[in-house]
């Protein structure tokens, strides 16, 4: 998909599992924040910096989650699009060019984006954490992958008094995304059909389909 910004492809690994656990004022927040957490939304403004400094894309919408791995973001300036995770595909929609990518949602993302904070036994298992102190009015935590071919050089959380408020990470190309997260709602009851997704009528489907028919949405 050409205009699927790259933060989204990573942000599908980042969250796929979490650090040996870090105690500090960063960790004790993150803890605090995700304890009894089973579904969340939120909005989120998200900018990517390439490696020269330059900041070449900025973006925002609403994001949604459930336990154990259903995840939506939705991008809606300044464009649109959508990525659904179902708990068996991914699935990713640009309506201007009018077509979904769908790939099956794989063990490194079986917790997709934001959905390790459903799940705290993520956040012990496969990355490194340590406490980056206060910045910017924030605490920080920053995650270091221990895999042998990772896909980010670093992913930092930066917590206030309410909760994550920021993410910032750095990709093997030396560009970092920066997003700020804001007016997050805990364990709302979200409608049916939140973390479903049905090709609309028109658009070209690639990738994993399932065996199933896919029925396209009525007008």
């Amino acid at each position: 998909m050409k205009r699927l910004l790259p933060a989204l492809s990573t942000l599908l690994l980042i969250f796929s599992a979490a650090t040996h656990a870090a105690s500090g004022p960063a960790r004790a927040r993150l803890d605090a924040f995700a304890t009894g957490l089973h579904s969340l939304t939120g909005h989120f403004s998200q900018t990517l910096t390439n490696a020269n400094g330059q900041a070449a894309k900025t973006s925002s919408g609403t994001l949604a989650l459930e336990a154990p791995r259903e995840f939506r973001w939705d991008t809606l300036a300044p464009y649109k699009q959508t990525i659904v995770a179902d708990g068996g595909r991914v699935w990713m929609y640009d309506p201007d060019l009018e077509q979904v990518t769908v790939r099956k949602q794989n063990t490194e993302e079986a917790h997709s984006p934001l959905t390790v904070l459903t799940d705290l036994k993520q956040l012990d298992k496969e990355f490194k954490a340590s406490e980056r102190g206060e910045h910017d009015g924030l605490l920080w935590l920053r995650l270091t992958s221990t895999s042998k071919d990772p896909q980010f050089a670093w992913v930092d959380l930066g917590f206030n008094d309410k909760g994550l408020a920021r993410m910032a990470f750095r990709d093997q190309l030396g560009s970092t995304t920066d997003i700020s997260f804001s007016d997050w709602q805990r364990n709302p009851s979200l409608p049916v059909g939140t973390f479903t997704f049905v090709p609309p009528k028109g658009a070209d489907v690639i990738g994993d389909v399932p065996d199933i028919s896919i029925q396209p949405i009525k007008d």
